[in-house]
């Protein structure tokens, strides 16, 4: 029985997945759309969600400068820092994450990301899907790219598989 046991295992032992989804949120967080399978894009929503929730526990504290903030409030900043960092490894993109992701998604309560499914994969059938930021693109902007086959118009698609 799988009693409280949750997640995906994808074939994949705990140290290999928890690598391959670290990567995998970084590589959404950069470039705010990825094409991966089906199954792999729905476990990624669940760390790329808490990933970026906790960015948006800062708050206010987002839009102050570093030298406005109080040493209270730097503490929680460099809290929130170290804690999301432990998904996001270059340092680049953790500042992406708190400087630009962050602030377009302060409003919305959960669903930051969407996921398009685009078919199968020619070799050997899998479900692929995109999975991106809301603030990324409108769905009807990658929906057309996808009916017709250019991805460059909807921004382009990255694999990582």
């Amino acid at each position: 029985m799988r009693h409280q046991n949750t997640g995906r295992k994808l074939s994949r032992s705990s140290s290999h997945r928890k690598a391959m989804f670290r990567n995998m949120v970084t590589s959404l967080i950069e470039h705010e759309r990825i094409t991966t399978t089906e199954p792999k894009a729905k476990e990624l929503r669940r760390f790329v969600e808490k990933t970026i929730t906790i960015s948006l526990r800062l708050g206010d504290i987002l839009t102050k400068s570093k030298e406005q903030r109080t040493p209270a409030e730097q503490g929680k900043y460099v809290h929130a820092l170290r804690m999301a960092s432990r998904m996001i490894r270059t340092r680049s993109v953790l500042h992406k994450l708190f400087d630009e992701v962050a602030p377009k998604l302060a409003g919305r309560p959960g669903g930051y990301t969407r996921i398009l499914k685009v078919g199968q994969r020619v070799g050997d059938a899998a479900p692929m899907a995109i999975i991106e930021l809301v603030s990324a693109v409108s769905p009807g902007a990658v929906a057309a790219a996808v009916t017709t086959g250019d991805a460059a118009s909807a921004g382009g698609t990255d694999s990582a598989d």
